[in-house]
């Protein structure tokens, strides 16, 4: 990795004044972010991570003047071209031929896995991690909820797998329950088998809507637990009834998260473990933390003092499970199945207290592995309507941001030779959607607007896809790039810094994002990117330049490219090349 070679570098230096070894300085080695008031270092080491008990009270002057101390007892070399001291930082500046050759060759060699060879990730072991997200309800709305879920997971699974971990993607389907005793009365009464084939989410949602507003009725109602009940004792023609709606829905969510670019390894769902919730009752009850409330119901106390203060409710008066019970069977069962060494639930934050439970539980069952397990929550999505009105179904999500895109694209003048506008519209359409979401930390929650994630300028996934599609044409232009005879001492103009420095960084980007799953800093980082870039086209132009400056320059415009489109992919995006 290019930064890695300069850190290394800097730490074998650093290690001999300091008497410390180079390896525990590594991660004190920091690449500068890019800055606009132009000429930046391009490392810098932070005095108060390196020197031992620097307790939070040490003064700024103090470190300031270590910095300095440090600083003169260094000798630049011809790795590093010089060296100088801020508050509280000591600055490094790479010899500027060397940093352009050194992060050409890196991004060209290592091309989609630049950045995930890093040696900040040397001490990562290789894991396997199950992650369940997305999660719909059959027969309700799938709603924007399950969209942040979806596009979050798929996130923290392209990253991990990225990074060298081997994933297992579940999709925990909610296909039981009460309401399949409703829907299984309203289908007899309103349903229809074509509607059902044709447009099975659609269908069961209206279905499952219709029969609600009966729903009060004692007669309906006896019907629904009638259904429901046949259900549980696997009653043939009930079941396969059933099976006909969840069958029918999955089909059509593989077709829908195929446009979104997810896939899952595994559909599951609650009715996976009705069996299996009873033999965790009984596993409770054997080991004394079954307890019965007077209405009968069962609870296990979580309290410190074991004095009922705070319980979980796992069990209904009738003997029957609930929703936490089979998730404690699902993460057993998952367990048995996978030997994971990580699992992540995504959902929304108002389940953080469901999850705090679910873990809490399982370690009192003599289960150590519970503290592996991780809920990343979500904060809300306000205001995402289509022009029709509410959203009900994703794919009016995918089919409204498809249309008011397309209408964007053929209102500008170089659209026309676009040979798939549709299905260009459609993944900048997505673009726009998962940077909107993914600007801020996930847990906030954030007011949706169609007019601001659409927008061609600005911090936009429109912004990003036309950066790309922009470079692609200039290497189409001018034919590819070759590294073999490229003169970096081209490459000295500021702007052409600024984007070497930035390309350095991407490393160390990734490690934030692999350490707290957020995919903000990667969000930014490409934005900035294409900022930079932006500039860079204007003041850097290949065209009517000298050749080997051309050369040197579209060399530089490739590697951020490839950067660009890796970094998308990570985020679910599938970058194109025409806009």
């Amino acid at each position: 990795m290019a930064a890695g070679s300069f850190r290394r570098s800097i730490a074998s230096q650093l290690s001999k004044v300091l008497d410390l070894p180079p390896e525990n300085l590594i991660k004190s080695i920091s690449a500068v972010p890019v800055s606009k008031k132009r000429h930046v270092a391009d490392f810098q080491l932070s005095i108060a991570s390196v020197i031992e008990n620097s307790s939070s009270d040490c003064l700024a002057q103090d470190l300031q003047l270590q910095a300095q101390q440090l600083a003169e007892r260094l000798k630049c070399d011809s790795v590093v071209s010089e060296i100088s001291a801020g508050p509280g930082t000591v600055n490094f500046t790479i010899n500027r031929e060397l940093l352009a050759k050194t992060v050409l060759q890196q991004v060209w060699k290592d091309g989609s896995e630049y950045g995930v060879k890093s040696e900040l990730f040397s001490t990562v072991p290789r894991q396997k991690a199950v992650i369940e997200f997305s999660s719909p309800n059959i027969a309700k709305k799938f709603h924007i909820g399950h969209l942040r879920s979806t596009i979050v997971g798929n996130f923290i699974a392209n990253l991990k797998v990225a990074l060298g971990h081997e994933v297992v993607r579940i999709n925990y389907l909610g296909d039981w329950g009460m309401q399949f005793g409703l829907l299984g009365v309203g289908f007899q009464s309103f349903g229809s088998k074509e509607k059902l084939k044709s447009s099975p989410l659609q269908h069961l949602f209206e279905v499952y809507v219709q029969i609600n507003k009966a729903a009060e009725d004692e007669n309906i109602k006896k019907l629904a637990k009638d259904f429901f009940r046949k259900l549980e004792d696997h009653d043939e023609q009930t079941l396969s009834i059933w099976k006909q709606f969840r069958d029918l829905s999955i089909e059509e969510y593989i077709r829908i998260y195929k446009r979104l670019g997810v896939h899952f390894d595994e559909y599951s769902g609650e009715s996976f473990y009705q069996e299996k919730a009873q033999e965790v009752l009984k596993m409770l009850e054997d080991k004394g933390l079954l307890q019965k409330t007077i209405k009968g119901t069962g609870v296990v106390d979580l309290s410190e003092k074991k004095d009922l203060s705070t319980v979980s409710t796992v069990m209904r008066s009738d003997g029957t499970s609930l929703y936490i019970t089979r998730d404690l069977a699902a993460a057993i069962d998952r367990m048995n199945k996978h030997s994971w060494d990580t699992m992540i639930y995504v959902t929304d934050k108002s389940q953080s207290n469901h999850f705090q439970h679910l873990f809490q539980i399982l370690k009192l069952m003599g289960y150590d592995w519970a503290e592996r397990c991780q809920h990343v929550s979500f904060g809300l999505v306000q205001g995402m309507k289509t022009r029709r009105g509410e959203v009900i179904f994703l794919e009016d999500v995918l089919n409204e941001v498809r249309s008011r895109m397309l209408q964007n694209m053929t209102s500008t003048k170089t659209t026309k030779e676009i040979q798939d506008p549709v299905e260009t519209a459609e993944k900048v359409g997505l673009a726009a959607l998962i940077i909107q979401d993914f600007r801020g930390l996930l847990s906030s929650d954030y007011q949706f607007s169609w007019d601001r994630a659409l927008q061609s300028r600005g911090d936009t996934g429109v912004f990003l896809q036309y950066t790309h599609a922009r470079l692609h044409s200039l290497e189409q232009m001018h034919g590819n790039a070759e590294l073999t005879d490229v003169n970096v001492a081209c490459l000295q103009e500021p702007d052409a810094i600024s984007l070497l420095q930035h390309l350095l960084r991407y490393d160390e980007v990734l490690y934030r994002s692999s350490q707290d799953l957020q995919p903000k800093h990667i969000v930014s980082y490409l934005l900035t990117l294409s900022h930079l870039a932006a500039v860079a086209h204007k003041t850097l132009p290949v065209k009517g330049s000298a050749p080997d400056v051309a050369q040197a320059r579209l060399c530089l415009f490739h590697a951020v490219r490839s950067v660009l489109a890796n970094g998308m992919k990570l985020l679910g995006i599938t970058p194109v090349t025409q806009m």
